[in-house]
């Protein structure tokens, strides 16, 4: 016998998907009312994506903020082990990261098994964001969960301005 009293209604997983999806989309008009209702900023999807990854991870500035005031915490890793600050690296969202960061974003932590924020921004070559991820801490010559650098992921990727910016750094 199947248990499903503690499964959502159909109205439940309407309303999540709508919330979802405000946060991919930037809908701060939608969303800052259900944060001051009680939303929780830290709520996730069945990825483990929270409100703040999905903002961050497509762009929204805005949103991002707002969550980030409704205490949204920028350190939680999806279910890949991805964080928001890894996610903005990624997308080279400089402006989001520096959000994230200063709401207290680990610099260097890509969540358990994910990759950090600076490997990212080297793999994709975002001169800005490690720049930025220094600025703020990270160290360039400190290898990732796998044992990789910041430098050798940039060259693997051939990311050339990302690896000339981190030779120089390197010394």
């Amino acid at each position: 016998m199947t248990d499903t009293a503690n499964e959502p209604d159909e109205e439940t997983l309407a309303f999540a998907a709508k919330v979802f999806a405000a946060a991919r989309e930037g809908d701060v008009e939608t969303l800052g009312p259900l944060l001051d209702a009680g939303l929780p900023a830290d709520l996730s999807n069945d990825k483990g994506d929270t409100l703040l990854m999905l903002a961050s991870y497509h762009g929204h500035e805005a949103l991002t903020e707002r969550l980030l005031k409704a205490g949204a915490d920028p350190a939680i890793a999806n279910d890949r082990g991805q964080t928001p600050l890894a996610g903005a690296a990624f997308k080279g969202e400089t402006a989001i990261a520096r959000l994230l960061l200063d709401h207290g974003a680990p610099v260097e932590d890509g969540g358990p098994g994910g990759k950090p924020p600076l490997t990212m921004a080297a793999m994709f070559d975002r001169v800005e964001i490690l720049d930025l991820l220094i600025e703020r801490g990270a160290d360039p010559a400190k290898p990732g969960p796998d044992g990789s650098t910041a430098l050798g992921a940039a060259r693997a990727m051939g990311a050339e301005k990302a690896a000339a910016f981190l030779e120089a750094k390197l010394g």
